[in-house]
């Protein structure tokens, strides 16, 4: 038993961090989440995630898709939002499905599953666009894929880039 101001020993120590990081973790992204809904429709112009739980009286169950005010998707995306979905794509995406989409970047061997492979044909064929913006917005768990797919809900207000990354991921099949 140590006293107060006291060291803890290296391993006690290694411990407590290895267990506050994830509460620390969960406490960030439960706090993000609920500081970055998505609020309403905007114009048909500038199209956002619409979350189809919210409104619709079908019983649909979360599932996000790109529309605009007119129920319209989103038929151009901007320079802008490519360029940031591609930063996204590096900082985010890269560390587990590749830089080259193939699902072999330098953690994804510490992943069980192993991350999607993006140059499959056979996942492209699997996916709608749809389901690629709900698991990059609301992560893997929204769609009963594995927890280690992190949810983004920095991204549910935008749409375009949302719609950006979708189509960078379908590149890699083609």
């Amino acid at each position: 038993m140590t006293r107060r101001g006291d060291a803890l020993p290296a391993s006690q120590c290694h411990r407590a961090r290895v267990l506050l990081f994830p509460a620390l973790m969960i406490a960030v992204l439960a706090f993000a989440a609920g500081d970055c809904q998505s609020g309403g429709f905007l114009s048909a112009s500038n199209p956002q995630l619409y979350d189809r739980s919210k409104r619709s009286p079908s019983g649909d169950t979360g599932r996000l898709i790109l529309v605009g005010s007119n129920g319209s998707k989103p038929n151009s995306i901007t320079p802008q939002a490519r360029d940031e979905a591609l930063s996204i794509f590096a900082e985010r995406c890269a560390v587990c499905h590749g830089v080259d989409g193939d699902g072999a970047g330098p953690a994804a061997a510490s992943l069980k599953p192993k991350p999607a492979n993006f140059r499959s044909r056979k996942w492209q064929s699997s996916m709608s666009d749809e389901r690629i913006a709900t698991i990059i917005v609301n992560g893997g768990t929204s769609v009963g894929l594995s927890a280690s797919m992190a949810s983004n809900p920095d991204l549910a207000g935008q749409p375009d880039v949302v719609a950006a990354l979708v189509e960078h991921i379908r590149k890699f099949g083609k």
